[in-house]
C-alpha cells in the first residue's frame, strides 16, 4: 500500500491532462481528488482500498461542489441558447 500514492499521482495528471481537453470542468473535480489521496498516501496514511476509494469520492465531490460554486453560472444570470437544436 505504501507504494499506491504514485498511481493515485498518475491518475490525477492524467485527469488534469483529459480537463485540458475537454472544456467544463468535467474532470478537475475527479483530479483533485486523486492528487489529494496521493497526497495523503506519500505523507504516510495508510486505510484500507475501500476507505481509500471512499475518501476520493467525498473529496472529488467536494471539489466539483466548490468547482461549481466558484466558476458555474451566477444568481440571476440566464444562460442563453442561440440555436436550438433541432433546426436543421
Amino acid at each position: 500500500m505504501l507504494l499506491l500514492w504514485w498511481a493515485w499521482m498518475a491518475a490525477g495528471v492524467v485527469l488534469l491532462a483529459l480537463e485540458m481537453l475537454v472544456p467544463g470542468f468535467l474532470f478537475l473535480g475527479f483530479a483533485l481528488g486523486a492528487l489529494v489521496v496521493g497526497a495523503l498516501l506519500l505523507v504516510g496514511v495508510t486505510v484500507a482500498l475501500s476507505w481509500m476509494l471512499l475518501l476520493f469520492a467525498l473529496l472529488s465531490l467536494i471539489a466539483w461542489a466548490v468547482l461549481r460554486r466558484v466558476m458555474g453560472v451566477r444568481k440571476g444570470q440566464v444562460k442563453m441558447w442561440d440555436r436550438d437544436i433541432n433546426e436543421d
